[in-house]
């Protein structure tokens, strides 16, 4: 076979319409007897014919290739051997055949009967016999350099041979010593040397056709991505992966990946047709996560490509898909209608939020931990024409005080010892055009008030760390259990931060104060923990005897209190498969609050608090966290009834 296989890529002529371009490479004598099938093949390929010698023939044609001018080449003896070694492109070569060389023989057996035979490569020895056939002498010698080249010719004139066969270099050594040369190539040769170059430009254009469609592709990916031939040669790289690779590799293209970093090589994939996902690997001093993957034709693996994922770039993308997350999570889902309860003191809650919820004036929502207050500034922020944009919450009595303010009000970079790179923004910030509900505002500490005074005067926020003020364009929902009045007098509240937050006052009543709700409430909640732990019993008649429990019942804690309490009875009633087999009075032991005081009638609730949590701090041995957890409220809030009611 007179040729080689094509390279995996090549310049943009390779791709471009028009007839195949075809570089000739050879030195003057072939030119010269070529030329005839050049003429023969004008209308089926551009062809550009070139002298080339062992010194320049790779150099003429690597700048050919690289500026866009070639699909093929063609070229004999040495020179071919040079292109091929030295290029990643197709070669076709122009064989010398046994008929090739008979007929040379016969041409210059005409002239002597002792003729010289000079060839590219090695010797022939099928001569020794055709030269008994034609009755002349043959000595014959094979050269690799045109040194070597030199010296063998030089051995036949020395010897007295007249008549030299041979390659171009030899034919033109012999001419100019005053010899007769003659070419040992047929015009046949030549033609089938075009013929295969001309197939070998057109499986490169379809090829290279392939592998820009890939290019293309990989170029817009921010990964660093290589692919690799079924021979590992690497044929296609995206520029993070060239940035990557580095100078040392600037053309990569046709290179086997072995050899320029064996680190990334993609034979195992290659071998054995598995998908490799998921591996950290240590690469160019960082961490990447690496899939190997084959490239499939027909079902034949053809190739092999490699992706790096940049490992900071992932955890990054977590973190930001957490933020993202949580910001859905902040997101205001509650809506009036969504609440439930048909008692005068909540209706009249509801109406009082609507109707604050077509201002958008600040509001301090008071009552109870446990009355729903979130639940309300949801709605409120939902009815309002604020509805859609953020709305971000936080408890003030969660942080301490510098985290808290962080928080708020973000920072520059180097604002502190910790800080984030970049700085970060602050809840004011992310709230802009939203609400901004501050729980637990009377928790909050008094430095910060004042900053919250003149953001709610200014309507500007300045980061720590910074100069520059920032206009922020946000309503204010505050919250608040303690009695802000009482804590003006104690000077733990500023009087005019309170009146700037309580412009709109709207008060919430404790479920004691709203019984009728109290059954639709437990239902609702009790209904779907049973949804969620799979259990098909009917909820409204399971929780039908309890009712009169859970309406004297004072809960102390609240709606969230009694979600604690919904809870409890779920998981209880989850052990019976059927109405029947319910064991009530085994509940005592889940809820000793419902069943403390059989006998207790609600009064106001005072001293069925103390009741109440004292049977808690009992079952809990004393261990306030727990007893707080058990009634469904904060510890000072537990802390508090304790003070007011010695319990």
């Amino acid at each position: 076979m007179s040729s080689q296989r094509p390279a995996p890529f090549f310049p943009a002529s390779a791709r471009s319409g028009g007839l195949p371009r075809l570089c000739f490479v050879s030195y003057r004598q072939i030119r010269g007897f070529a030329m005839p099938v050049v003429a023969e093949y004008t209308g089926r390929a551009e062809i550009e014919v070139l002298d080339g010698t062992f010194g320049d023939a790779l150099a003429i044609a690597r700048d050919r290739l690289e500026r866009g001018l070639v699909d093929a080449f063609v070229s004999a003896g040495s020179n071919a051997s040079i292109l091929r070694a030295g290029l990643q492109a197709p070669v076709a070569t122009i064989q010398l055949t046994g008929f090739d060389l008979l007929q040379a023989l016969i041409q210059a057996r005409r002239i002597s009967s002792r003729v010289g035979v000079v060839m590219y490569g090695q010797t022939i020895p099928e001569l020794d016999e055709v030269k008994d056939l034609l009755n002349i002498e043959v000595m014959q010698h094979a050269y690799r350099t045109p040194d070597d080249a030199r010296q063998r010719f030089e051995q036949l004139r020395r010897a007295g041979f007249e008549v030299i066969v041979g390659s171009s270099l030899v034919v033109e050594l012999a001419e100019q010593a005053g010899l007769h040369g003659l070419l040992a190539y047929s015009l046949a040769s030549v033609r089938k040397g075009f013929e295969d170059a001309l197939e070998l430009a057109r499986v490169a254009r379809l090829e290279a056709g392939r592998y820009e469609q890939l290019n293309s592709v990989l170029h817009n990916l921010q990964e660093a991505v290589l692919a690799v031939d079924r021979d590992n040669r690497v044929i296609a790289v995206n520029p993070p992966m060239q940035q990557l690779l580095g100078p040392a590799h600037a053309r990569p293209i046709g290179e086997w990946l072995e050899r320029i970093e064996p680190e990334l090589s993609l034979q195992a994939t290659l071998d054995s047709g598995q998908v490799e996902r998921a591996v950290v690997q240590r690469f160019a001093q960082r961490d990447w996560v690496v899939n190997r993957t084959p490239i499939r034709e027909h079902g034949e693996i053809v190739g092999a490509a490699l992706t790096l994922y940049d490992a900071r770039a992932i955890q990054e993308a977590d973190t930001r898909l957490r933020i993202q997350q949580g910001r859905r999570q902040n997101a205001a889902r509650h809506r009036f209608g969504d609440l439930i309860g048909q008692s005068p003191a909540f209706l009249r809650a509801v109406q009082t939020g609507r109707r604050f919820a077509r201002t958008d004036l600040t509001v301090l929502i008071v009552g109870e931990s446990g009355v729903g207050k979130e639940l309300f500034a949801q709605s409120i922020h939902n009815d309002s024409l604020r509805a859609g944009r953020p709305f971000v919450a936080v408890n003030c009595a969660a942080f301490p005080e510098a985290l808290l303010e962080s928080e708020l009000f973000g920072y520059e970079e180097g604002a502190f010892t910790g800080s984030r790179r970049g700085g970060k923004r602050g809840l004011f910030e992310a709230a802009h055009t939203g609400t901004l509900f501050l729980d637990e505002i009377g928790d909050m500490p008094l430095q910060l008030q004042t900053r919250l005074l003149r953001v709610l005067q200014e309507r500007e926020i300045t980061r720590l760390g910074a100069t520059g003020a920032i206009p922020v364009d946000v309503r204010v929902i505050a919250a608040t259990h303690q009695p802000l009045p009482g804590m003006i007098a104690e000077r733990r509240f500023r009087q005019d931060l309170f009146y700037r937050l309580n412009t709109l006052r709207l008060p919430l009543p404790p479920l004691r104060e709203r019984r009728e709700d109290i059954a639709p409430l437990a239902l609702a909640q009790v209904a779907r923990c049973l949804q969620r732990l799979g259990t098909p019993l009917d909820a409204a008649r399971a929780l039908a005897p309890l009712l009169a429990r859970l309406r004297a019942y004072d809960w102390p804690g609240n709606i969230r209190e009694l979600e604690n309490l919904g809870e409890r009875i779920a998981v209880f009633l989850m052990q019976f498969e059927r109405l029947d087999d319910i064991r009530y009075d085994e509940l005592a032991h889940d809820l000793p609050e419902l069943f403390a005081d059989a006998n207790a009638e609600p009064a106001g609730g005072g001293a069925l608090n103390a009741a109440r949590v004292a049977a808690a701090l009992a079952a809990q041995g004393g261990n306030r966290q727990a007893a707080a957890r058990q009634l469904g409220v904060s510890r000072s809030t537990l802390w508090r009834w304790q003070r007011e009611h010695g319990a």
